[in-house]
């Protein structure tokens, strides 16, 4: 199943052949940004409106204003990928410039941000679906996680084939957003626009007779709404090392591109969204004049209202914009995919993350990262019942504490290079860049308050609270590995002492050739002391074994531990602690096992070792060795077709097999 899912493994030396190119790298890195255009006019929209139809003319500031914000994040992360191109993004800049503190804020914005990339994506690509086809929405939260699942395996399959699969949709969307954009356009200059479905609706008003504060405070709720459009645009910073070369070069000029792809394509939408007199309200209840059932029948997306405004309602088109969105929502959170596993391994380099998630799987890409992103937004999902609008209340606010932290981060870095400028060339560079920088870290910082204001009420206080909480998570961690290290760590004056004495232990059930393997390991090891122990919890049982042990003439010792209570870890416990003599004595516990070749049978054998093992390895020195016994179905498994039997134990000779007398 393993192999069907993600195919053949991948040979570590063949990394280079998973670079992207251009064309590849932007559906993979950059689909978040541009399946934004999907929601983000609907979203300034749906604020908007709370106050009734009168401030629907306020629309194009607000997308003015965003269109403004996007093109100086755009400019500003191109002078990051130039500056830091080996991967860490604003993880790096900011650790790099403004402390390991501040590094510690960012990676856990973003990381919040990743999360809720893949669970607004997702859940927008299925409004849009339901949108298509309304009788899906009582499998809203079923279709989110299935499509969680499709995507996890896509990427567990490796960067380059899932950026292959998703370049498609993420094409046809941006070729279908352009032709619906032109040629609604086209027909309002030839004076037939298109018309919105909603465009006959009255709005019920949630907020009536604004003041002048509570009007501003709407329209900046409503910016900050907008400013979703914006999710997404760092993910190139952090994917420089996929490129090929000159990586920071196509890094830069795919950012570039996608700059450009996401404003014309929001601009176009904004606009043709208020020449089709497009109406968005969460709940159709708030629709006057709306003639369906409120509580059952959701409101179509502002995309499929436009889309069926320009090319007929259930028209070919229609189906074929609302397709290509659905699956672009759902690929952006790709970007997420890819962002998320990079930027998780980079911290578990850096010690701030647990080390596995530092490690590639059998196709070169960060599984444990990609599953762990995948559980957790899995979870928003189900807890949030797959809304957009709720999910989306937690989004931004990650994106923008990582956009000023980076901004200033990147100040300092030109304040830096500056000291080290020699010719007046690089100095202009310089200060155009500072220049560039600073004024996104103004931005951004402002709309970080904004957006901090209007929305913690609404959700986002849930994103204030994780981000300390995940920067206290990861100083623990740190703290716990650079411990370990501490502990670990030989010093000059260490005094290299062997054990006095070793006593070894043979933990015996029972007289059979697991047991018999074990005992002539044990004495292979040559140990000063050499004892088998059993403990007695059938009274007939130990009697027989007894009986069986002397008949056989083992010259090794059998120990009888009695348990009352019918236990067996405690009173081995117990023996194992008796049974140092000095204080430099160690004892050596051998456990037989029998290996067995089926899953299910593992759970009929080695429980009472497993549990013995688990609480030997935290007693002072105590060693602990398994000795395994391959029975006739693991030994099949492995295609060897050879069981060694043991040999005479009594003589303490094996003659099947030669052990070697080295304990791990």
């Amino acid at each position: 199943m393993k192999r069907l899912v993600l195919g053949r493994p991948f040979r570590s030396d063949s990394l280079g052949h998973t670079l992207l190119s251009k064309r590849i790298a932007l559906p993979v890195f950059a689909s978040d940004p541009l399946s934004s255009v999907a929601y983000a006019t609907q979203e300034i929209l749906l604020i908007l409106t709370l106050g009734g139809l009168a401030f629907i003319h306020l629309t194009p500031y607000v997308g003015a204003a965003v269109v403004v914000l996007l093109a100086v994040v755009v400019l500003s992360y191109r002078q990051v990928v130039r500056a830091y191109p080996s991967g860490g993004g604003s993880y790096e800049v900011v650790s790099k410039n403004l402390g390991p503190l501040a590094g510690l804020v960012v990676a856990s914005a973003l990381l919040v941000d990743y999360v809720m990339t893949v669970a607004v994506s997702v859940a927008a690509g299925v409004d849009n679906i339901i949108s298509a086809f309304p009788g899906l929405n009582a499998y809203r939260v079923a279709i989110n996680l299935g499509f969680v699942l499709v995507l996890t395996a896509m990427n567990l399959r490796g960067v380059r084939e899932s950026g292959r699969t998703f370049a498609i949709p993420t094409y046809a969307f941006i070729a279908g957003v352009y032709l619906m954009v032109g040629l609604g356009l086209l027909r309002a200059v030839l004076g037939h626009p298109p018309v919105s479905e909603s465009a006959n609706y009255g709005i019920r008003a949630e907020q009536v007779g604004l003041t002048t504060v509570a009007l501003i405070l709407l329209v900046l709720r409503a910016f900050s709404s907008g400013c979703t459009a914006l999710t997404g645009v760092e993910a190139i910073s952090n994917g420089v090392p996929a490129f090929r070369k000159p990586k920071a070069l196509n890094a830069a000029r795919t950012m570039t591109a996608m700059g450009l792809l996401a404003i014309t394509m929001f601009a176009g939408v904004t606009v043709l969204a208020l020449v089709a007199k497009t109406r968005v309200v969460e709940n159709t209840c708030d629709l006057i004049g709306f003639h369906g059932n409120c509580e059952t029948e959701p409101q179509r997306t502002v995309i499929a209202q436009l889309a069926a405004a320009v090319f007929g309602n259930n028209s070919i088109m229609f189906f074929y914009i609302q397709a290509a969105t659905a699956l672009i929502l759902v690929l952006a959170a790709n970007t997420a995919y890819n962002g998320f596993p990079l930027l998780a391994s980079i911290l578990a380099q850096d010690r701030y993350l647990p080390r596995q998630l530092q490690n590639r799987g059998d196709r070169l890409a960060y599984s444990n990262g990609i599953v762990l992103l995948a559980v957790v937004a899995g979870g928003l999902i189900y807890a949030f019942d797959g809304s957009v609008t709720r999910l989306i209340q937690l989004y931004i606010m990650g994106v923008f504490t990582s956009f000023t932290l980076c901004q200033a981060g990147m100040v300092r870095y030109w304040n830096s290079e500056l000291r080290h400028a020699i010719t007046p060339a690089d100095r202009r560079k310089i200060y155009s860049g500072r220049a560039v920088n600073a004024f996104g870290a103004l931005l951004t910082g402002l709309v970080l308050v904004v957006v901090m204001i209007t929305k913690f009420t609404h959700g986002a206080y849930l994103v204030v609270i994780a981000i300390p909480i995940l920067c206290v998570l990861m100083q623990a961690i740190h703290h716990h590995y650079a411990s370990v290290r501490n502990e670990l760590r030989i010093a000059p004056d260490d005094e290299e002492t062997l054990p006095s004495r070793v006593h070894a232990v043979v933990l015996v059930s029972g007289w059979n050739k697991a047991t018999q393997r074990a005992v002539l390991y044990a004495r292979a090891t040559r140990p000063h002391t050499l004892t088998a122990v059993t403990v007695n919890i059938n009274e007939a049982d130990t009697r027989a074994l007894h009986r069986e042990w002397e008949s056989l003439d083992i010259d090794v010792p059998l120990k009888v531990v009695e348990s009352p209570y019918r236990e067996i870890t405690r009173p081995v416990l117990q023996y194992v602690k008796r049974a140092r003599q000095g204080p430099r004595d160690v004892v050596c516990v051998y456990i037989p096992e029998t290996v067995v070749g089926r899953w299910w049978e593992n759970l009929l054998h080695n429980q009472s070792s497993l549990r013995l093992k688990a609480r030997l390895l935290f007693e002072p020195d105590v060693m602990v060795t398994s000795v395994p016994y391959q029975l006739h179905t693991a030994a099949h498994r492995n295609h060897t077709g050879v069981e060694h039997g043991p040999g005479d134990v009594r003589s303490g000779v094996d003659r099947s097999v030669s052990y070697e007398t080295t304990i791990n």
